[in-house]
C-alpha cells in the first residue's frame, strides 16, 4: 500500500495563503491523508526530492516579488546547477494568490510551476490563478480548482477499503491541547518587551524591544488626518540600517478589545496554560511563551481587530448550539453565500471581536483550545525608515498616518499598529515597543556624483528624507524632492527641515498644494 501522504508548502505575506493552506490541510484530514502543512522558508528544501505530493501556495507581492517566508526556498530553487530531473516523482500542484491590478500578477505562482516542471515535476493540473479583484476574491478561481484537485488526488491515493471521508458535519480536532495550570502557580515574568541581551540581529523571532522616545504629531490640529514623527531608541540592538530599509513593528490589542474579547468568551485573563501539540510533529507557535496567560495571548497573539475570513465561520459553526446562528455561520462558509459574507464582513470592514458580538451563543461555547485554530495571530507592520543613522546615530524615525475610518457601521474603523504606537506617551515611562529592520526594495545611487530625484506627497515621503539626510551628511548635493499635500499651513511634513537645506544649496524642492490654489 502507498504511503498517502500529502505536504502543503505556503508562502506568505499577509495570511491569505497560510490561510487557504490551512484549508487544504484540513480537507486532507478529512480525506485520512497524513498531512504537513508548513511556510516554505520552514521546510528543509532538500528533501523535496524524496516528496511524492505537494501543493505549493504562494502569494505573490510588491512588483513580482516572493513573500518573505519563501524567500530562501525562492533562492534555492532557481541555482543553476540543479539537475533537471531531480524532482522527477513529484506530483504537484501550484495555487496562486495575486491581484491582477498589478503587471505582475501572481508571477510568483507562474514561476514556480514552471521551475517545477522544469526540474521533472509532473503537475496536476494547471496554475490556478486567484485574484483578489474579483468580485469574490481569489475564492471564484480557487473554489473550482480545488474541487478538481481532490478529484486528481483521490484517483491517484484512493481511499483505503472501509474508510470514508470524514463528513463536513464532524468538526476535526485542534492544532493544540490547551491545559490550564493550578490558579496559584507563580506569574511567568513580563512580556516580550523585556529588553533582551542580544543573541543575534532582531529578527521576526526575536525582536528588540526599542524605547520610543518621541511621539509628535505633525499635522495641524485643525487638520483632519493624524500624522506622526515617531523616534525609537535601538543603542545596543546591533540593527544598522540604510536609507530605503523598512522597520517591522509588531502591535498589540488594546486593553479593553482585550477585556472585551474576554467577557464575551467567558475567559479569565489571568489564568495560566501550557500548549501541547494534538499530533506529534506540530511545532508550538514560536511567538508564545509557554507558560502563557489568557492576557497575553489575546494582547500580543490573536489578531481580534482583523476582518475575519471564511475559514473564521466555517468553524465557529461547529460551536454553535443555537440553530439560527449556526445556519447563518453555515451560509457565510459555503461558496453560495460568499457575496453575503462580503457585505457582512469585508465592505464595513467589520472585525473579528464585533463578528463574535454578532453570534453570543456560539461565542460563548467556543473551547479555549480551538482560539489558535479559530483567530490568526497579529501580523507586523511595515513602515518606511525616515531618518538616516548617519544624522541620527542610533535612532530610527518613522512617519505614520494614523488609519481611521467610517464604514456604515457606527464605530469608526482604526489602524491596530497607527492607533496603539499613537497612543504611546514616552514621558509615562519606559515604553516600549518590539521591532526589527528589513530590507527595502529601494535603491539608491552609490556614485555620489548622481543626482537624485524623488517623488514623494505625503507619508511618501518617508523613505526620502532618509535618503536626503545620507546624502547631505555625506556631502552631495544634486538631491530634487517633488511633495505634494493638500495644505502647506497643515500637513506640510518637515517643512522647516526642507527649506533650511534648500538654503543651504542640499536641496531643489518642488511642491504642490492642493487646496491652497
Amino acid at each position: 500500500m502507498v504511503e498517502r501522504k500529502l505536504l502543503v508548502l505556503f508562502g506568505s505575506q499577509t495570511g491569505t495563503a497560510q490561510d487557504t493552506a490551512e484549508r487544504i490541510g484540513r480537507k486532507a484530514k478529512r480525506c485520512h491523508f497524513q498531512c504537513r502543512v508548513e511556510a516554505l522558508d520552514s521546510y528543509d528544501v532538500a528533501n523535496l526530492i524524496n516528496e511524492l505530493l505537494v501543493v505549493f501556495v504562494c502569494a505573490t507581492t510588491g512588483q513580482g516579488d516572493p513573500p518573505d517566508n519563501m524567500k530562501m526556498f525562492w533562492r534555492f530553487l532557481f541555482r543553476k546547477n540543479l539537475p533537471p530531473g531531480s524532482l522527477c516523482q513529484l506530483d504537484y500542484a501550484v495555487l496562486g494568490l495575486g491581484d491582477s491590478t498589478y503587471p505582475k500578477f501572481n508571477f510568483v505562482a507562474k514561476k514556480l510551476h514552471k521551475r517545477v516542471l522544469q526540474l521533472g515535476g509532473n503537475p496536476l493540473l494547471p496554475v490556478a490563478l486567484g485574484d483578489d479583484q474579483h468580485d469574490l476574491g481569489p475564492d471564484a478561481v480557487v473554489d473550482p480548482w480545488l474541487m478538481t484537485l481532490w478529484d486528481k488526488i483521490l484517483a491517484l491515493y484512493p481511499l483505503p477499503p472501509g474508510l470514508e471521508i470524514i463528513s463536513p458535519d464532524v468538526r476535526l480536532p485542534p492544532k493544540y491541547t490547551l491545559h490550564y495550570l493550578a490558579e496559584d502557580s507563580p506569574h511567568p515574568d513580563g512580556g516580550p518587551l523585556q529588553p533582551t541581551a542580544p543573541r543575534a540581529v532582531p529578527s521576526e523571532l526575536h525582536p528588540f524591544a526599542a524605547q520610543l522616545v518621541s511621539n509628535q504629531r505633525v499635522t495641524a490640529e485643525s487638520h483632519f488626518q493624524d500624522v506622526r514623527l515617531i523616534e525609537f531608541d535601538v543603542t545596543g540592538s546591533g540593527i544598522t540600517f540604510s536609507a530605503g530599509d523598512v522597520v517591522m513593528i509588531q502591535p498589540q490589542n488594546c486593553s479593553e478589545d482585550v477585556q472585551q474579547f474576554c467577557q464575551l468568551l467567558r475567559l479569565d485573563p489571568d489564568r495560566q496554560f501550557v500548549l501541547k501539540p494534538t499530533e506529534p510533529g506540530t511545532s508550538l507557535p514560536a511567538l508564545l511563551p509557554q507558560p502563557c496567560t489568557i492576557r497575553h495571548l489575546v494582547t500580543h497573539y490573536l489578531d481580534i481587530s482583523c476582518v475575519p475570513r471564511r475559514s473564521f465561520f466555517e468553524l465557529l459553526s461547529y460551536f454553535s448550539t443555537n440553530e439560527l446562528e449556526r445556519e447563518k455561520l453555515q451560509e457565510f462558509s459555503s461558496a453560495q453565500g460568499q457575496e453575503e459574507l462580503y457585505s457582512y464582513c469585508n465592505r464595513p470592514r467589520r472585525t473579528t471581536l464585533e463578528a463574535l458580538w454578532d453570534f453570543p451563543h456560539t461565542t460563548c461555547a467556543i473551547p479555549p483550545e480551538y482560539l489558535l485554530d479559530l483567530i490568526p495571530r497579529i501580523r507586523p507592520r511595515a513602515f518606511s525608515i525616515a531618518s538616516s543613522m548617519l544624522a541620527h546615530p542610533d535612532r530610527i524615525q518613522i512617519l505614520m498616518a494614523v488609519v481611521r475610518y467610517k464604514t456604515r457601521l457606527s464605530k469608526p474603523r482604526r489602524g491596530l499598529c497607527s492607533t496603539w504606537l499613537a497612543s504611546l506617551n514616552p514621558e509615562q515611562g519606559d515604553v516600549r515597543v518590539p521591532l526589527w529592520v528589513k530590507k527595502g526594495g529601494m535603491k539608491f545611487p552609490t556614485d555620489p556624483d548622481t543626482p537624485v530625484i524623488m517623488i514623494g506627497p505625503g507619508t511618501g515621503v518617508a523613505p526620502f528624507r532618509a535618503v536626503i539626510q545620507e546624502r547631505v551628511a555625506q556631502g552631495r548635493r544634486g538631491n530634487c524632492l517633488f511633495f505634494g499635500c493638500r495644505q502647506k499651513s497643515k500637513d506640510f511634513y518637515c517643512q522647516a527641515e526642507w527649506e533650511e537645506l534648500v538654503i543651504k544649496g542640499f536641496l531643489t524642492l518642488f511642491t504642490a498644494f492642493s487646496r491652497d490654489q
